[in-house]
């Protein structure tokens, strides 16, 4: 194995409750309508711009897109915190060699925002694909196989780990390894639907894993 590639909301960041109060603040605020967190999920997919773009009655679309980048950015360091355990995997998965990416549906705006806020540092991946760099997002394999060819990583010599459906089939259809993670206090599938190659609940299992 030589490419760990990793989805990001519930997978590598403890981010969806973030997201949820977010989207939740933002239909409110514009259309007067009570989101539940799993009402959030089910439009999960593409990048937040475009789920509000999309799904809003309000006229002023862009403005809500621009509401909810502020609400996600001011209340990031309150309903997310840093987890060790993450930054110490990916330092030691660097360490060993392995070419890691980031693969996830957020937009490039409210990533960088989590970035920051987490202190993970861009620089320790070899390549990230958002919302925003494809034109189909998971379950499509678009963002695995593209990120496949920026790495020059073939099919064989690559993983792909997220807390949801939607990234185990894109996984799947990808034809790579798939894991699926339930490590996080929040993650969007307690059950996956279509079998994961592996399951793993600690991150420290998984590392060891890999020898």
């Amino acid at each position: 194995m030589k490419a760990i590639l990793f989805d990001f909301d519930g997978t590598l960041a403890n981010t969806l409750p973030v997201a949820y109060y977010a989207f939740q603040q933002v239909f409110h605020m514009y259309d007067g309508k009570e989101l539940t967190d799993e009402d959030v999920r089910n439009m999960f997919g593409p990048p937040e711009p475009e789920i509000i773009r999309g799904n809003l009655q309000h006229t002023d679309k862009e403005k809500a897109v621009d509401r909810f980048l502020e609400i996600y950015e001011q209340h990031h360091e309150a309903l997310v915190k840093p987890d060790q355990e993450i930054t110490d995997m990916i330092k030691t998965l660097k360490e060993r060699g392995y070419k890691l990416a980031i693969i996830t549906g957020k937009s490039r705006a409210s990533l960088g925002i989590s970035l920051k806020a987490l202190e993970m540092n861009e620089g320790w991946f070899d390549s990230i694909v958002t919302g925003d760099d494809v034109g189909n997002a998971k379950p499509h394999p678009e963002g695995i196989l593209n990120t496949l060819r920026d790495l020059n990583i073939e099919k064989s010599e690559a993983m792909f780990i997220g807390d949801s459906n939607a990234d185990i089939e894109a996984g799947k259809r990808a034809d790579v390894f798939t894991i699926g993670v339930q490590w996080l206090p929040e993650f969007q599938t307690s059950e996956f639907t279509g079998e994961p190659d592996r399951i793993y609940k600690k991150v420290s299992d998984f590392t060891c894993s890999l020898g």
